[in-house]
């Protein structure tokens, strides 16, 4: 499959379409919600803004464009081979550079890019380049919308600034399917793009398993809410009781319970009654694996997820960004094979430590730096979420977060040993 660095007219398409939608995501937000900043986790939307075109400049302009040589500190994010960083937590209280200045700095930086690429003045590895910054961008794309849901919904004005998502009004398909184990090969190991934690492919030995038809809703998490789930550590691992105990937890992040004893949830849309057949989200790996527990089943491992998807070569039938709800909808069910929703919706814990591939190095340079400095103490996440661009994701996509996170669209696919 051809890819867009080998193309400059198709990778420019992609530059622009991509960098747009930064933009889009940006335009129904005041100035105030640019610089807002909810948690040391999240980063307010102009760093957004910056840190990804930051990004271009750094690595593909070598600093040309930058107005001042503080944009350097200010908008690395955690490149120590360029240098120092401004402390991640204290990145809400930087009122300069503007948001006016910052977009003004983008469009350099953009009409910048698309000149060098009209003109052919980019090397092969210039072009590499700007493919990983496209899709680096993707994925601030999604970091933009989680950060800003965590900052919005402290404010108790509730003011939506998306229509919210109708709720499902079926139950997906229930049960698990069959998958037969064995010596399969997973990892990238095709021509297209892929981040460099996605390989090399290799082998790896799966005894038969069993994986659920569907995503766990709303319906079956509020039942291990209210037999207790938050209240029994026989449940828990036991750095997730600790977490349980210290920031009382009682239910998914965002939840909240009504006087009548049922739920609401918050979106970007506003409150909503909380829809039981929608899939849930907002829950850490911690939570995930006690419910798996509860429930009798364990969660699948990033190769048990990987090999089934690859037999079943799914539709990308769930909500993506593009969508526009900016948060799982848990779209029509049982059309597209015996999963649903693989792809999409939200991203599906799994029972993997986010660890290097056999024969994985790490590229040169700064770049290098990109995701082999993060193996250690996280777990990988599968399948994309409603706020993962459609054609961002891929069957051998790794994402990875701290077992203690969930304000990311995270939710649970269950399995078992066969």
């Amino acid at each position: 499959m051809a890819r867009p660095k080998d193309d400059p007219a198709v990778l420019a398409e992609a530059y622009r379409r991509v960098r747009g939608a930064t933009e889009a995501l940006c335009a129904p937000l005041t100035t105030e919600d640019h610089v807002v900043q909810a948690m040391p986790d999240a980063s307010p939307p102009k760093w957004h803004l910056a840190h990804t075109t930051w990004f271009f400049d750094t690595f593909i302009l070598d600093g040309a464009t930058a107005p001042d040589p503080a944009y350097a500190y200010l908008f690395n994010s955690y490149y120590q081979g360029v240098g120092p960083q401004f402390p991640r937590a204290h990145r809400g209280t930087l009122s300069r550079p503007t948001v006016a200045e910052v977009r003004a700095w983008r469009e350099r930086v953009d009409a910048e890019i698309l000149e060098r690429m009209a003109s052919g003045r980019f090397e092969a590895r210039g072009l590499e380049l700007i493919e990983l910054g496209l899709h680096h961008e993707q994925q601030h794309q999604e970091l933009l919308v989680v950060d800003l849901k965590s900052a919005l919904l402290l404010n108790p004005m509730d003011t939506p600034i998306v229509a919210c998502p109708a709720a499902p009004d079926a139950s997906p398909p229930e049960g698990f399917v069959d998958v037969q184990g064995g010596l399969v090969e997973v990892g990238h190991g095709g021509s297209g793009f892929a981040f460099d934690n996605e390989g090399p492919r290799h082998r790896t030995f799966l005894e038969d398993y069993r994986l659920a038809r569907s995503l766990v809703t709303n319906r079956e998490y509020v039942a291990f809410v209210e037999d207790g789930g938050y209240r029994r550590p026989e449940l828990w691992l036991s750095d997730g009781w600790y977490e349980v105990q210290a920031q009382g937890w009682e239910a998914p992040l965002y939840w909240e319970r009504q006087d009548g004893g049922g739920w609401i949830e918050r979106t970007l849309g506003g409150r909503r009654a909380l829809p039981l057949h929608a899939p849930v989200t907002h829950v850490s790996t911690f939570e995930a694996d006690a419910f798996a527990r509860w429930r009798g089943a364990r969660l699948p491992t990033e190769f048990e997820w990987e090999h089934a998807a690859a037999r079943a070569q799914p539709a990308r039938d769930g909500t993506f960004l593009e969508d526009g709800a900016l948060h799982p909808e848990g779209r029509a069910t049982g059309a597209h094979g015996e999963f649903n929703h693989l792809l999409g919706e939200v991203w599906e814990h799994t029972a993997s430590a986010y660890r290097p591939y056999p024969g994985f190095v790490a590229p040169e340079g700064a770049v290098g730096e990109y995701n082999g400095k993060f193996m250690n103490a996280q777990y990988v996440l599968r399948g994309g979420s409603a706020a993962t661009p459609r054609d961002h994701v891929r069957l051998t996509y790794r994402n990875f977060f701290y077992p203690d996170k969930r304000w990311v669209f995270t939710g649970i696919r269950l399995a078992e040993t066969a």
